[in-house]
């Protein structure tokens, strides 16, 4: 019985069952005394002949009966020569395959894996084996075991298998040396590995809590993790006391910190307006960068279009309809100039604006691109204009670099063939995905950029669309007029009212905005759950899981998205006998939920029902479970047309329920009935352009469940969410 109260199996790997390459699931069948038994778990880089120690459990599993679930184990080199042979010959070291093992072998004994590592000129006297290729021989296998050594110091310390070969591509057979320098290099940007266990491992070392390396390393990371609130930068009197108070230093020493930060380049430091703000070096290129180009293009701009307004008459003509006056304005300037914002909310005409727009510059021979952020808003373009639209990763084109970094290949040597480029939802585009666009866009190109700037700003860092309209440079047209044919939609004029300080009209029940009252919490989450599992698809015939979306305005709470997850899954998902499920790190998946991904991330492999494969899945994606691999350690998931593969780790890290999202996640997308609860959220979350832009993720239907002066506070509130950008100011500086 080993220390910590788990079981202790020592033994030889006979045979690998199964290995999940991606999070190391592993089964495998192990030697240990006359008994051969089942151990599964995770097991990086695990081979035949290999001699483990074991700690973990016995279990029984439905299917497969008894096995032994580790925990974590402990390897030694193979130690026998029979040993090493079934460790070589099973294909451990790449370029030494069963007949090559067998000589070596025989020819050394049980000093084969000695040699070869640490006298590799002797393998030459095994036939077969040339200089080079033993040299090759012995690289490969201290490169296996260097590897195998870093993944067992850092899971020591809680990093994953995946991390610790990132942290190997990126820093080779000098990692660990790397990591026992200085373990903040775990913090890279390129990494992601988190500063609390960079922390661990320093103190282990016993490293001095007001080391420099550690502060400026704190300090880049206030930088990163503010990224995740929508800041490019911070202002010095916020990041310094923010970075002595999570480090436990004096201020002095991380003012210290952040001064040799910007002397090594590694962060940049910009005054604006009498104030020092920081930024790390990426967001001051990205926010540089857009401001150069955007203003390049005013001052060159592609070869004007004559004829606006004899183009409008004919198309009026032809189809019976009639353009309001700021309609007319937008699609002159988008004949006239290079660039064009055009904004408004819903029901003002800007699909109608943008289609005469891509009408005419098709009649005109030129070439259109149309491109969204999302999936769903991707979609909902090409279903408005008729014109195919990509999702702008698929547009760029994304690939990935050596230290599996997305990059994309369209850019400045390889730019996107078009004369014209429409850009949609652009609210919720952040400043380094614009940065690539503009990257990508041909010399002479128009670029005709649609939003709706009273929604919340991008889930990523930057608020391109408010600051190039607060800079006054580019042509600007705000559609506010209300068609009739939407004026008969409440969920329309509500919203108008709502952006404009009104309160909604709550009291009328024969539209498609509806107000039920609450007080207590909990009654309100029961009416939630009975409106979703219940109500609305018996009298609507709307799917609980694919038509009914609730929108929280925060996670927390009894009407948060955590709670109520729970709530509406046992409701709309109940547990069934031979229905999967699986408990990941704490966080239970069942089969047919409902989930979100909630980061991007660039590797996930997918695949169409027609063949097309691809990788890459984004955050804000939403989706239903359709398997549970637990032998697989698998979760498959239909992400509208796409197939998507995940492990069980990547599901824990990056797949939460999504019977409820909060408002901020819902953004791109539409759902055809929503529902709102706004009894009493947090302060912080109670403001008018958050419960604007929830009520404009409905199309046929939007319920709000609360209290009434709840929506009047929120509606009182104008305040934008509060972010740090640079963007404005260097749009707003002079050449």
């Amino acid at each position: 019985m080993a220390e910590n109260g788990l079981l202790e199996l020592c033994g030889t790997v006979e045979h690998i069952v199964y290995h999940n390459d991606k999070n190391q699931y592993t089964v495998l069948e192990m030697a240990a005394g006359d008994d051969l038994i089942t151990v599964v778990g995770g097991f990086p880089f695990v081979s035949e002949g290999e001699e483990l120690q074991v700690y973990g459990i016995w279990d029984t599993h439905p299917s497969f009966g008894q096995q032994f679930k580790a925990q974590t184990f402990e390897r030694a080199r193979p130690a026998t020569a029979a040993a090493m042979l079934k460790y070589l010959a099973s294909g451990a070291v790449k370029g030494v395959g069963p007949a090559t093992a067998r000589r070596m072998v025989e020819a050394f004994g049980d000093k084969a894996l000695e040699i070869m590592e640490n006298d590799p000129d002797r393998l030459t006297q095994v036939k077969g084996i040339t200089k080079e290729k033993a040299q090759a021989i012995s690289q490969e296998l201290k490169r296996v075991y260097g590897i195998r050594e870093l993944m067992a110091y850092l899971g020591a310390y809680g990093v994953r298998p995946e991390e610790a070969v990132l942290v190997w591509k990126m820093y080779g057979p000098d990692s660990l040396a790397c990591i026992q320098e200085d373990p903040y290099r775990l913090c890279d940007g390129n990494l992601g590995i988190s500063f609390d266990i960079a922390d661990k491992i320093a103190e282990s070392m016993e490293k001095p809590r007001d080391d420099m390396g550690r502060v400026q390393a704190g300090v880049l990371f206030v930088l990163r993790h503010n990224l995740d609130n929508g800041h490019t930068c911070l202002p010095w009197d916020k990041l310094c006391p923010a970075a002595a108070q999570m480090l436990g230093v004096e201020l002095e020493i991380a003012q210290d910190a952040v001064y040799m930060l910007c002397e090594s380049f590694q962060t940049r430091c910009e005054e604006f307006d009498g104030k020092d703000f920081i930024f790390l070096e990426k967001q001051h290129l990205s926010e540089e960068y857009i401001s150069a180009r955007m203003k390049a293009m005013l001052r060159m701009p592609p070869q004007e279009l004559s004829g606006a307004s004899a183009q409008i008459a004919a198309i009026e003509e032809g189809k019976g309809i009639r353009y309001a006056e700021k309609q007319k304005e937008a699609i002159r300037a988008a004949m006239e100039k290079g660039v064009l914002i055009l904004t408004g909310g819903p029901g003002t005409g800007k699909t109608t604006t943008l289609n005469a727009i891509i009408h005419i510059l098709k009649l005109s021979g030129e070439k259109v691109l149309l491109a969204a952020p999302t999936g769903r808003a991707a979609k909902r373009m090409s279903e408005l204009t008729g014109e195919e639209a990509k999702t702008i990763h698929r547009l760029l084109q994304v690939d990935w670099d050596e230290q599996d970094n997305p990059i994309f290949t369209r850019n400045e040597r390889n730019p996107l063939e078009c004369d014209c480029l429409v850009v949609d939802e652009l609210s919720m585009v952040d400043a380094y995905v614009f940065e690539s666009l503009l990257r990508a866009l041909p010399l002479s190109c128009r670029l005709i950029l649609v939003g709706d700037s009273d929604q919340l700003p991008s889930v990523g860092a930057g608020n391109v669309l408010g600051d190039l309209i607060a800079s006054g440079l580019f042509p600007t047209v705000q559609l506010k007029e209300i068609f009739r044919q939407s004026m008969e939609s409440l969920i329309v004029t509500n919203a108008h009212r709502i952006v404009e300080g009104g309160l909604p009209e709550l009291r009328r029940r024969d539209s498609d905005f509806f107000f039920m009252p609450r007080e207590d919490p909990a009654e309100a989450a029961q009416l939630i759950v009975s409106l979703c599992a219940q109500r609305l698809p018996k009298s609507y015939g709307y799917s609980s899981v694919t038509d009914i979306q609730v929108l929280c305005p925060g996670r927390k709470g009894d009407l948060g998205t955590v709670e109520l997850n729970k709530l509406l899954r046992e409701a709309i998902n109940p547990p069934q006998k031979g229905k999967a499920e699986a408990r990941i790190n704490g966080q239970l998946f069942r089969l047919g939920d409902k989930v979100m991904q909630v980061k991007n991330d660039y590797n996930l492999p997918w695949v169409r029902a027609d063949g097309t494969s691809g990788e890459g899945v984004f955050n804000g994606d939403m989706g239903v479970i359709t398997e549970i691999d637990k032998p697989g350690a698998a979760i498959r998931v239909q992400v509208d047309d796409k197939e998507v593969l995940y492990d069980f780790d990547h599901a824990a890290n990056e797949l939460e329920p999504a019977y409820a999202v909060t408002v901020h996640k819902s953004q791109g997308n539409e759902f055809t009935a929503a529902i709102i609860p706004v009894l009493d959220p947090p302060g912080q979350l109670r403001y008018r352009n958050l419960l604007y832009t929830g009520v404009t993720r409905a199309k046929q239907l939007l319920i709000l469940v609360g209290r009434q002066n709840t929506i009047a506070a929120m509606i009182e509130n104008n305040r934008k969410t509060r972010r740090y950008t640079g963007l404005a100011r260097f749009l707003a500086r002079q050449e």
